[in-house]
């Protein structure tokens, strides 16, 4: 609105002169070099104004010729950069489609268009990767390593790589360039912590995640640092105990529910002569995770103490958490070494219709110190053979019998879990059977009718009791295993960009069509 009004108020003004100066006519003349032009107003004007047209075409024409060549050139770059940009749009389609003839021709078209620029770089890159050329792919992840724009995508490149071929050292020396030339990079930061943390180097471990704190949640950077803690305190533990010490007490006040962190804070405390706070720390931890190394260290906070006391002491910790098998487990085997049968076998009662691998064996102990009976025992040592699993520390499929900082087989800290080492495999990769019908366990128990007949009745209780709560330690403190959902997928991403193929093939591994026909074989 503002604009009409003002070319209205313009127009005006322009009509307003235009009038002024024809109500009052007058001559002009001009002398110059013996010539004599006389005119109207008028007229002198509209020549004028004509005359600045003529120049401004003129101007315009020079202006047009001079810059030809480089409007042509602009216009030639411009054309050059559409091609270029449907090449690489069209070369990134075949990538992510597995055409590898079509990513090659279109990775060819634009390093001849576009030699040299990012994308085209990532492009050669992508295609040698789903072709299986992994030469290719590093040679392109180095031209973009080289560069200021593209280095910390071509060091991640080469990073994954290095990894590809095994290549550990050079994968380290990769990531920590990459760290060292962009903080912000998490795959860097993250790579350097595992590569120190699985060389033991905890105090290089703890300084790098002092740097990346700010882009880390303080539950998280709590956590890493605690279980960092620990690991260093284990590794001090044979030489330097006061520094062991230190660094285990710093690593409950962050993470009071670490497993590995409480009972060696209780074990060293209770060495050193401080009963009552190691209580606190282990029962603490107690309460969040139960766990027998925390039984064990509890039942030993004072030297010197005879088995009842140490029963006594495992009876009160297991009052904090009534109805959990680890609870009921560590109560028996210090009322057997109590020589407490009775209490053994009240602890135990509940489980005896599933008992799983450790609550026959220390039935089958019973057995042995109560009555001698080596037949009973026996019966125990062959249910044991094929009782449910206990929990163990699992991390990635592997089975410890203590507690490690980071998984042998990922290098991933804090992997560890306290948990039925079956359960945890089933639930990173379910089955694609359907579950099959639950058997009352009551059922198993009947085929043995001899103890049937001396066992007192107990609830039925799966076999798999024990993993309902998520030991503490390093997998955090859950306190159910998820269920496991009966489909898996058939399709894995890649840790690139560009599916896996066999090396040398021409085109990236279909999927075979008897996929389905193995799943039912």
């Amino acid at each position: 609105m503002i604009r009409v009004v003002f070319f209205l108020i313009v127009v005006g003004a322009l009509s307003l002169g235009a009038a002024w100066l024809a109500d009052r006519p007058g001559d002009v003349v001009i002398t110059w070099q013996g010539m004599r032009v006389e005119t109207s107003l008028m007229v002198l004007g509209a020549a004028v104004v004509a005359a600045m047209a003529l120049l401004a075409l003129l101007w315009s024409l020079i202006r047009a010729i001079l810059r030809s060549p480089i409007v042509l050139a602009h216009v030639l770059h411009n054309r050059r950069g559409v091609r270029a940009y449907e090449a690489i749009s069209n070369g990134l389609i075949a990538v992510g489609s597995g055409d590898v003839s079509a990513a090659r021709k279109f990775t060819a078209d634009v390093n001849r268009i576009a030699p040299g620029e990012p994308l085209a770089l990532l492009l050669s890159a992508q295609s040698a990767q789903l072709a299986g050329d992994r030469e290719g792919a590093e040679r392109a992840f180095r031209a973009m390593a080289s560069r200021a724009d593209t280095k910390a995508f071509g060091l991640h490149g080469l990073f994954i790589e290095a990894q590809r071929r095994d290549d550990l050292a050079g994968a380290r020396a990769f990531a920590e360039e990459a760290a060292r030339t962009a903080p912000s990079l998490s795959w860097a930061g993250r790579a350097v912590l595992e590569f120190r943390c699985a060389t033991g180097d905890w105090a290089g471990a703890l300084a790098l995640l002092e740097r990346s704190r700010s882009a880390l949640d303080k539950a998280t950077y709590r956590r890493q640092r605690a279980v960092m803690l620990t690991a260093r305190a284990l590794a001090a533990e044979d030489g330097d105990r006061d520094n062991a010490k230190a660094f285990a007490l710093e690593a409950t006040k962050l993470a009071p529910t670490l497993v590995p962190a409480a009972t060696l804070a209780g074990r060293l405390l209770a060495e050193g002569g401080e009963p009552r706070k190691a209580a606190r720390i282990v029962g603490k931890a107690w309460r969040a995770n139960p766990h027998p190394d925390l039984a064990q260290t509890y039942a030993e906070l004072r030297f010197g103490d005879s088995a009842r006391d140490r029963l006594a002491r495992v009876e009160a910790l297991v009052r904090k958490t009534l109805g959990e098998v680890e609870g009921a487990v560590a109560t028996a085997r210090a009322a057997l070494d109590a020589r407490e049968f009775a209490k053994v076998r009240a602890a135990l009662a509940p489980y005896l219709a599933a008992p799983t691998k450790r609550i026959a064996l220390l039935l089958a102990d019973l057995e042995r110190a109560e009555r001698n009976d080596e037949g009973r025992a026996r019966e125990w040592l062959a249910r044991a053979v094929h009782a449910a699993p206990d929990p163990a520390w699992t991390a990635d499929g592997y089975v410890s019998d203590r507690w490690l900082p980071v998984s042998p087989v990922t290098g991933r800290l804090d992997a560890f879990e306290w948990r039925v080492p079956l359960i945890g495999v089933l639930g990173a990769t379910p089955a694609i059977e359907p579950e099959p019908p639950a058997v009352a366990p009551l059922e198993v128990a009947s085929t043995q009718p001899s103890e049937k007949a001396d066992m007192p009745p107990a609830p039925a209780q799966s076999a798999a009791a024990p993993a309902r709560r998520g030991g503490g330690g390093a997998g955090g403190g859950g306190r159910s295993q998820p269920k496991a959902v009966p489909v898996i997928p058939l399709v894995h991403a890649p840790d690139d960009p560009g599916p896996e193929v066999v090396e040398g093939s021409e085109a990236p591994a279909e999927p075979q069509t008897s996929s389905w026909r193995k799943l039912f074989e």
